[in-house]
């Protein structure tokens, strides 16, 4: 009879002791969301380090044949109801450092356990090998990979110090600062100021969408002066941290290390002041908190808690609500709940994933989808006061934290804890789908998403062009002025002058907001639109054609962005303060693309060099010139001008120290010379309403100058969709239309996502969902029923076919 102890000794050779650089999970099972919280606590591999939950290890045996586990297993302890809150060091929840949400604290034991018969020897023992005991130390004390991921993303969002800081310049001109009783010199504006650390002025903030705020004097004081830093007045105080520092050159929130020194220049002693104004993060939460923001998230109503397979609720992350609202749409379609549920268990995406599970995308979703729909996760939360007789009403919902890490790792924005786009995530999310089934498309649950687009061009001469793409969401344009209730919103603006000249502002019950026909918007993608400038290959001349567009497939379910997000005058951002009356049932039959028709004739083939060619990217002859003195080769300090987008000298010198072994660092500059697009370019240019890959190719004709792109995209209409500020197209190209599902016009509201506050990038998203019949509101892990779901509201709107 072999012992516990001479079996774990016979299998030492599978043990293995931790390097720093070795990857640990020991807080959530690789395949499921089961934790040492769990009943069956939690199994480290003391081989690979991947955790598993009691049902899943017998798996990672079979497939490994590494016996060795680390068993932990956490029993809640009993603390005293009075118990103080920790100061909180870091914009988080849940994690050191972070908010302290009151959680329940654990206690946790340990076992070696020994596969396949889970042989169990106590840990800590003296009695353990060595190296068992070294192993154990280092699974324990090293910092959890789960636990590390997320705290990169946060400290990643952490201000960081202003590049005008410390050289600052500041102007001598007789201004001292009086400690109160602050006035924008340009307006009677008396809050939202701020005091531009050069000269000491003092001026009124942004305008917002809304027109509340203030009247932009103080940036437009930056453009005409270039005077880089201003401190929110309102926002100093003794501790000097929590003042808001804005760079307008960097355009974000910064730190200011001398901002004592540069706010004693203008007289100001910052210790005898008080905090009086919001932050700019803490004005757009209170802005959030209004009647949008209540009535998305149905708050004030009594919301029946649900609970059960397809209720369960995801964890926010740290702004992750974008994540969680569109999963829980998507996975509430047929299509993905067959794909990664249904037709896949948790044992078959294991065993066809590579060795580190967590970073398989089949893997992770196929564990998403199970987390939310089997029901085994939606239960009743503990209550945190750690009454054993008291039901609760909410549950704990899953953290998608390895799906987060695995769909965000080829997207630098993904992977922070900063907010983002839910229809931008949705596309990228889609594509990566796409990809991951390449090789079984008979598998592939995006298809569903899918359809043709056709695009007709007419021109003057009578002949036409037909152009087709395919798209996975349909981008509509809100038409204001076919507003339903024009009558009642011309008594609204007279109110909401008339209170502006008193100094009053509308209060939110008083706001009439315009209400659009879903209709009106469907007949605004379809209607003609003229197209300046379009280079006629059958007059060989620039003319103004004609644009009409349709569907050539009807995809299983449909995906309709409302456009709420537009560009003013001079790229200011702005959201449509709008309702879309949104039938539960639409026909687009009409819609439908009917391509050539009998007695048209096609334009010509373009004849070679009748049209502008793309301009080649050009570097920038400032960096050239300097990089030249330095003694770099003429043609060298060019090519590294191109291929840093003519950021700066010292980009385009780094880039060249790195690259002076290439082997065609000597070959001449042509059209063909690749050039290395900045993402954040790219994104910003995406960010305006242009398609990715049509941003790219704008930035590499014009040398990586976001200003020059912008024109190159306009001054060439073919090369890109209608624009405003949403990015929506996946601009793949479609020669023909096989393989698309198609099918009748009619389809059913399904779900939708709807964002509450200014920006895509800020605020809060919620999912609505028709689950068995009845709405259902998703926010984050909240899961209930919903009395009363924003359908007039929503960002974006998810229809399925309804099959004749």
């Amino acid at each position: 009879m072999v012992t516990p102890m001479e079996l774990l000794r016979s299998n030492l050779s599978r043990v293995r002791i931790p390097e720093p650089t070795n990857r640990i999970y020991k807080q959530e099972c690789c395949l499921s969301f089961d934790t040492p919280k769990s009943e069956g606590g939690l199994f480290v591999d003391m081989s690979s380090f991947l955790a598993f939950g009691k049902d899943c290890v017998g798996w990672n045996y079979e497939k490994t044949g590494n016996p060795v586990y680390l068993h932990i297993k956490q029993t809640e302890k009993q603390v005293p109801e009075d118990r103080p809150l920790k100061k909180p060091t870091l914009l988080a929840i849940g994690i050191e450092g972070g908010f302290d949400n009151n959680e329940p604290e654990y206690e946790e034991t340990y076992n070696i356990v020994i596969l396949p018969d889970f042989v169990s020897l106590p840990f800590p023992s003296v009695q353990l090998p060595e190296k068992v005991r070294l192993a154990v130390d280092g699974v324990l004390m090293a910092e959890g990979a789960e636990k590390k991921e997320q705290l990169a993303s946060w400290t990643a969002d952490k201000k960081q110090v202003s590049v005008y800081a410390r050289d600052l310049i500041q102007i001598d001109t007789g201004v001292v600062v009086p400690p109160s009783g602050w006035k924008c010199c340009k307006c009677d504006k008396t809050e939202n100021l701020w005091l531009n650390l050069t000269d000491g002025m003092i001026f009124c903030g942004r305008r917002n969408w809304d027109g509340t705020g203030g009247n932009n004097h103080a940036i437009e004081h930056y453009k005409e002066t270039n005077h880089p830093l201003a401190v929110k007045l309102g926002t100093i105080a003794a501790d000097l941290e929590g003042a808001d520092v804005f760079s307008y050159p960097e355009d974000e929130s910064v730190e200011d290390p001398l901002l004592a020194q540069h706010l004693a220049f203008f007289g100001i002693d910052f210790s005898s002041l008080k905090k009086t104004e919001m932050t700019t993060a803490e004005r757009e939460l209170d802005q959030n908190t209004n009647y949008d923001w209540n009535r998305i998230q149905e708050s004030g109503q009594e919301s029946e808690p649900l609970f059960g397979p397809g209720y369960t609720g995801l964890v926010n992350l740290g702004n992750s609500c974008y994540l969680a609202s569109t999963m829980q749409v998507v996975f509430s379609t047929s299509s993905f709940c067959s794909r990664y549920y249904k037709s896949q268990s948790l044992k078959e995406a294991f065993e066809t994933a590579p060795a580190d599970p967590t970073l398989d995308l089949n893997m992770q979703l196929t564990k998403l989808g199970h987390g939310l729909l089997s029901g085994k996760y939606s239960v009743p939360a503990q209550e945190k006061d750690g009454s054993s007789n008291s039901a609760s009403t909410k549950q704990e919902g899953i953290p998608p934290r390895m799906f987060k890490s695995v769909i965000a790792a080829s997207h630098p924005e993904f992977s922070t804890m900063r907010q983002q786009d839910a229809l931008e995530f949705f596309m990228h999310f889609i594509d990566q789908v796409e990809r991951a089934n390449a090789g079984s498309p008979q598998l592939d649950p995006s298809k569903s998403f899918k359809f043709g687009i056709e695009e007709r061009l007419l021109c003057p001469s009578g002949k036409v062009s037909y152009n087709k793409r395919v798209d996975y969401i349909l981008p509509l344009n809100i038409p204001l002025h076919e507003a339903t209730n024009k009558e009642q919103l011309e008594a609204f603006y007279k109110l909401k002058s008339e209170r502006s000249l008193e100094g009053k502002e509308v209060s939110n019950d008083e706001i009439v907001r315009p209400r659009v026909p879903l209709e009106a918007c469907l007949e605004i993608f379809s209607a003609p639109e003229e197209v300046h400038d379009f280079h006629s290959s059958a007059l060989n001349a620039k003319t103004t054609a004609i644009k009409t567009a349709g569907l050539t497939s009807f995809p299983d379910y449909l995906v309709l962005h409302m456009r709420k997000f537009v560009m003013e005058e001079g790229w200011v951002p702005k959201k449509l303060d709008v309702y879309i009356d949104v039938p539960d049932v639409i026909d687009i039959s009409h819609m439908r693309s009917k391509g050539l028709q009998p007695g048209e004739e096609l334009l010509p083939e373009q004849v070679a060099g009748s049209e502008t060619v793309e301009s080649s990217p050009s570097a920038d002859d400032n960096i050239v010139s300097q990089l030249v003195v330095m003694g770099f080769n003429n043609l060298h300090c060019k090519k590294a001008a191109i291929n840093t987008s003519n950021a700066g000298v010292e980009e385009a010198m780094n880039w060249l120290l790195s690259h002076m072994d290439d082997p065609d660092i000597d070959d001449p500059i042509c059209d063909s010379v690749p050039l290395a697009v900045d993402q954040s370019q790219v994104d910003t240019l995406v960010s305006f309403g242009f398609q990715e890959d049509i941003a790219i190719k704008a930035l590499k004709a014009s040398g990586g100058n976001i200003e020059k792109a912008t024109d190159w995209i306009f001054s060439n209409p073919d090369a890109s969709a209608p624009s405003d500020m949403d990015a929506t197209s996946s601009g793949a190209e479609c020669s023909a239309d096989g393989g698309l599902p198609d099918g009748g016009g009619k389809y059913k509201l399904v779900g939708l996502v709807s964002h509450i506050g200014t920006s895509t990038h800020c605020g809060h998203y919620v999912a609505h969902v028709i689950k068995d019949g009845k709405w259902v509101i998703f926010n984050d892990d909240k899961v209930g029923a919903s009395h009363n779901p924003p359908k007039d509201m929503g960002y974006l709107y998810f229809f399925e076919r309804l099959n004749s």
